[in-house]
């Protein structure tokens, strides 16, 4: 890789750093439900795509940093039980599940990205990973590693019923609503940083 090129990188990445750091920490404070919902979703997208999964690894590794931070400080009422239960699995949860979905996101992106109609359907594909794989392994962690705080928040309703439409409905589809939304501007960005 050129020093120039190198450069390019290190600058867009740092710039996306900043960014994610921002949003999450805003986030913090918007809640629907026990859980804050995630606004930095789309810059760990648009840096999976400019530069590759790794990158997107490394972006969804700061947001779950940032998420960890919040359910410490007690931002995040609902990450701050789990934080008090148990420390160590709260923090193998956020950052697994930052890391995982920006490397899926970057994994899908990259496979998708080759043909004619490839950004803005690589696009639309990593903005739906992103939110499921970030979303889908919370609820998984939660039910396998934090089950009977779980139920004690379902309050005796149904446990499937109480995730999709208690914990993490609303969440989930704005997050995903977001990132379909961004779809195109994350394609401009791609595109305009592929003829630079």
């Amino acid at each position: 890789m050129r020093a120039s090129e190198k450069t390019r990188r290190l600058t867009g990445l740092a710039l996306l750093t900043a960014i994610i750091v921002v949003l999450q920490i805003v986030a913090s404070f918007i809640k629907f439900g026990p859980f804050s919902i995630t606004l930095a979703l789309a810059p760990i997208i648009i840096g999976a795509a400019l530069y590759g999964p790794k990158a997107g690894a490394y972006l969804g590794g700061v947001f779950g940093v940032v998420v960890l931070i919040a359910c410490i400080l007690g931002w995040d009422p609902g990450g701050s039980v789990l934080w008090n239960a148990n420390p160590f699995l709260t923090a193998v949860v956020c950052l697994a599940k930052g890391i995982l979905a920006g490397l899926c996101a970057g994994a899908v992106y990259q496979a998708i990205s080759k043909g004619p109609l490839a950004p803005i359907v690589g696009a639309i594909a990593a903005g739906i990973v992103s939110p499921v794989v970030n979303t889908g392994l919370f609820c998984l962690c939660l039910t396998l590693l934090f089950h009977d705080i779980l139920v004690a928040w379902a309050g005796g309703t149904d446990i499937v019923y109480y995730i999709i439409f208690g914990l993490t409905g609303i969440n989930f589809v704005l997050e995903l609503v977001i990132n379909l939304v961004l779809s195109t501007v994350i394609v401009r960005v791609v595109t305009a940083r592929s003829h630079a």
